[in-house]
């Protein structure tokens, strides 16, 4: 048995143990022991059991093995929404809410979303939630993906058509009002695929295993077919393609190129919407 944590250890004593960030190790701590923060606090005094002992201390070493905290709760927040998670789909991240921020601000009444790679379904899902009235379809290639995706959507009490797809070959002739995408888009060979969170996530959903930018450029290349005129294609990228993205749009002559920064300051999404004309 794990003798990470004591049985007799106090909360307030298990608190003052740095063993991970203070934000991993309270939300571990309280899932382990099925409390919330606030008691966390209040029940400083109490001394945990051998087997709640046990439970923390398993947890607390998945964390420093390098696991990310979301699988090993099985749940992340995004939007305000509560998300079911796990390896077999990327873990929301805040920087994505831009995404779905400027994807509300561009969205028609009664409008027509299709969000491509939903992975989580977390895009497509607060969209439906801010937006009760939008017609909401996303696709992934991953069952799995899918899978999950639809049990986000019942819990959080919205309605999404979901498809298997490899891409847009599942909604030939359908049109859209908007299309949201936050793709694979880290190159090969990328330091960070070896690093923190991204050791445990999908490959497949990280990257295109070549320049980063082969998603990109089938989504800029098919959204013109299931574009509405004037209709928004937002995609979300990495923190030095904002150049390139913006210059695949161009070659495909949507108006209104440009890029949009995340409270960190890095251009996260670009977008363009559909000409009246037919796109090349």
């Amino acid at each position: 048995m794990s003798t990470l944590v004591a049985p007799g250890t106090t909360l307030a004593a298990l608190q003052r143990m740095a063993l991970l960030e203070p934000v991993d190790q309270r939300i571990l701590v309280c899932h382990a022991l099925g409390i919330t923060r606030t008691a966390l606090i209040t029940q400083s005094d109490r001394m945990l059991s051998e087997d709640e002992a046990a439970r923390v201390s398993a947890l607390l070493e998945r964390r420093l093995a390098g696991e990310p905290v979301a699988y090993i709760v099985g749940k992340r927040e995004f939007y305000g929404l509560d998300f079911t998670v796990g390896p077999g789909v990327l873990i929301p991240r805040p920087e994505t809410e831009l995404l779905v921020e400027l994807a509300l601000e561009r969205l028609p009444p009664r409008g027509r979303v299709l969000d491509m790679g939903t992975g989580s379904g977390a895009i497509a899902v607060a969209i439906a939630h801010a937006r009760p009235d939008a017609q909401v379809t996303a696709l992934d290639v991953s069952p799995d993906a899918l899978a999950i995706a639809q049990r986000n959507a019942e819990l959080n009490g919205v309605s999404v058509r979901f498809l298997h797809s490899d891409w847009f070959a599942a909604i030939a002739g359908a049109t859209f009002d908007l299309v949201v995408s936050n793709p694979p888009y880290i190159a090969a060979g990328d330091r960070h695929l070896s690093e923190g969170d991204l050791r445990f996530e999908p490959a497949g959903a990280l990257t295109d295993h070549a320049d980063g930018l082969t998603a990109l450029r089938a989504i800029v290349a098919g959204a013109p077919a299931c574009l509405a005129p004037g209709g928004w294609l937002l995609m979300e990228h990495g923190y030095d393609q904002s150049a390139a993205v913006q210059a695949l749009l161009s070659s495909r002559c949507y108006d209104d190129v440009q890029s949009w920064h995340d409270l960190a300051g890095i251009a996260r999404v670009t977008g363009g919407r559909a000409g009246t004309a037919s796109l090349g």
